[in-house]
């Protein structure tokens, strides 16, 4: 799998990384020991890596959901196509049996040309294009002909349609368990990488917590002066709803309150005021319309780097998404560097 190049600076690990350089274990005006400077170099590496990997994972995450999607397609396509293949068969055999006795009929009467055609026919294509030259062909007879010959060729082309879906089926249910793969491989280096500085980590989410609960206060209050009780925007009443869970643990392929990936919460939090966005951050780029940065309003969607990841604009600057593998749904700035520098665009459903 092809790494993406931009590295993502999340305001976790840029959070992490000032408690890094501004910690301290000796008295004020102490120098660091040659033993903490090292630890601090090694953790910013650690970090700089897990960034890299979080940038790949998200997309390879949306792109697991993209599958997804078109295997529920190709499933559902293939479910309609066997029962209409299951309905031209049996209307085929009607006709067939319609067919059969006016051939009867038409054996028994003696009739020259009827003859001529029932003993000279090679195969039943063959006897359909010799019946249509009968001289006496009713127009009943006719529309016998014609259907039988019109299942025929519907029975031909689902089989055509089911062989290449189920070919489908089976291209995309490989690709998605070797992103599914490549997905789980990444994790497991990622926690080995995060374990080698876990009590960093540890500090850092003591303080990413508290910041969180201010960042949802301050929110909260802004959102109440800024509208009178009564949300903006179209649907600036989704805010609202995603507010409410703040703190759920990111989860690959989630879309539930037990756990989120970025493009399975605007997805969730959309359908519960019955909007029904698909399950990838590409994908959800192409609904509703464009919006300017400097026009956002709250319910606007907001994408990052290279559409591979999505929030929802709550107002000040801020939005509210669930972020990468290890976090929880949380608030976070346009303005802090990394989503300002691969900001995409907006959308306005």
């Amino acid at each position: 799998m092809v790494l993406i190049r931009a590295t993502r600076r999340h305001s976790f690990f840029l959070a992490l990384l000032s408690v890094l350089a501004a910690a301290s274990f000796f008295a004020a005006g102490a120098a660091a020991s040659p033993t903490v400077g090292s630890k601090q170099a090694e953790a910013k590496q650690v970090l700089a890596q897990i960034q890299a990997i979080d940038a790949s994972l998200e997309h390879v995450i949306e792109s697991y959901n993209a599958a997804q999607i078109k295997l529920d397609s190709i499933e559902a396509e293939l479910k309609v196509n066997e029962r209409r293949l299951e309905i031209a068969k049996a209307n085929f055999k009607q006709a067939e049996g319609f067919l059969s006795a006016r051939l009867v009929s038409l054996y028994t009467s003696g009739e020259q040309s009827a003859l001529e055609v029932l003993l000279g026919s090679s195969s039943l294509d063959d006897l359909l294009d010799r019946v249509d030259t009968v001289n006496r062909l009713s127009e009943q007879d006719a529309r016998i002909v014609n259907e039988v010959t019109s299942f025929r060729a519907e029975i031909k082309d689902r089989e055509a349609q089911l062989t290449m879906a189920r070919s489908e089926q089976t291209r995309i249910v490989a690709e998605r368990a070797a992103k599914r793969d490549a997905i789980q491989s990444q994790l497991a280096e990622r926690q080995r990488l995060l374990n080698s500085i876990k009590d960093e980590i540890a500090k850092l989410q003591a303080a990413e917590k508290a910041q969180q609960e201010q960042l949802a206060s301050q929110a909260q209050t802004r959102i109440s002066n800024d509208t009178g009780g009564n949300p903006t925007g179209h649907y600036g009443g989704v805010v609202g709803i995603a507010m409410q869970y703040l703190g759920v643990p990111y989860v690959w392929g989630g879309a539930s309150p037990s756990g989120f990936d970025c493009s399975g919460f605007t997805m969730y939090v959309y359908a519960q005021v019955g909007v029904s966005l698909p399950h990838n951050a590409a994908m959800q780029y192409s609904y509703g319309s464009p919006v300017g940065k400097e026009f956002l309003q709250p319910g606007d969607l907001v994408f990052f780097s290279g559409l591979g990841h999505v929030g929802l604009y709550i107002g000040g600057g801020q939005f509210i998404h669930a972020p990468h593998t290890g976090d929880v749904v949380k608030i976070s700035s346009l303005s802090e560097s990394w989503y300002a520098s691969s900001y995409v665009g907006a959308r306005r459903l």
